[in-house]
């Protein structure tokens, strides 16, 4: 990850698990900016002028905005030509497990999946990643670098008899994210 966190980025959404607490991991990098409510709408990042951060770091936040296209362009936006977007939302059936409005965190206006075909998710309110990223590339020119699932350390099977899934984002190994990195080309 060290080679996307160079120069001058912003972390969207950063609440208590600022990106900057992790600098020494990115010995490449100047600045990190911590963009969160009281910093303004991360859907438009009003008063970030276009193309000048060399990265977008933004962890479980898209899921919680109005219009995911719009706030993916906008982040895309500020990026200067180069930049680089590493952006991660929860999987629709890892974390939501087929239940909505969201159980788990009942702001989340979206959830994702990578690649489902049109109308095969069980959730109305659902984005295909591949999808999103090619409308917003309709918009801004990008280019995919890494499409993932991270699931390596999912208990699938850890809360038998339990009627309410447990919401493995709040333990130190509940992997249940997809995690996109985008060029500005």
């Amino acid at each position: 990850m060290s080679r996307y966190f160079v120069g001058n980025g912003i972390d969207i959404g950063s609440g208590n698990d600022f990106l900057g607490q992790y600098e020494e991991f990115f010995p490449l990098c100047k600045r990190i900016l911590s963009w969160d409510a009281p910093q303004g709408d991360a859907q438009y990042l009003f008063g970030i002028d276009d193309k000048t951060l060399n990265f977008v770091h933004s962890s479980h936040c898209l899921e919680h905005m109005e219009d995911p296209l719009l706030a993916l362009t906008n982040w895309m936006r500020v990026l200067k030509p180069g930049g680089y977007a590493i952006i991660l939302v929860p999987d629709e059936d890892l974390y939501e497990q087929g239940v909505w409005p969201s159980t788990k965190n009942p702001d989340h206006k979206w959830s994702f999946t990578i690649c489902k075909p049109a109308g095969e998710s069980w959730c109305k309110k659902s984005w295909n990643v591949v999808d999103l990223i090619q409308h917003c590339g309709y918009k801004v020119p990008l280019k995919p670098i890494k499409i993932e699932l991270l699931d390596g350390s999912y208990r699938r099977n850890v809360l038998p008899g339990l009627s309410i899934p447990q919401d493995q984002t709040l333990t130190p190994i509940g992997e249940c994210a997809i995690e996109f990195i985008l060029q500005k080309v």
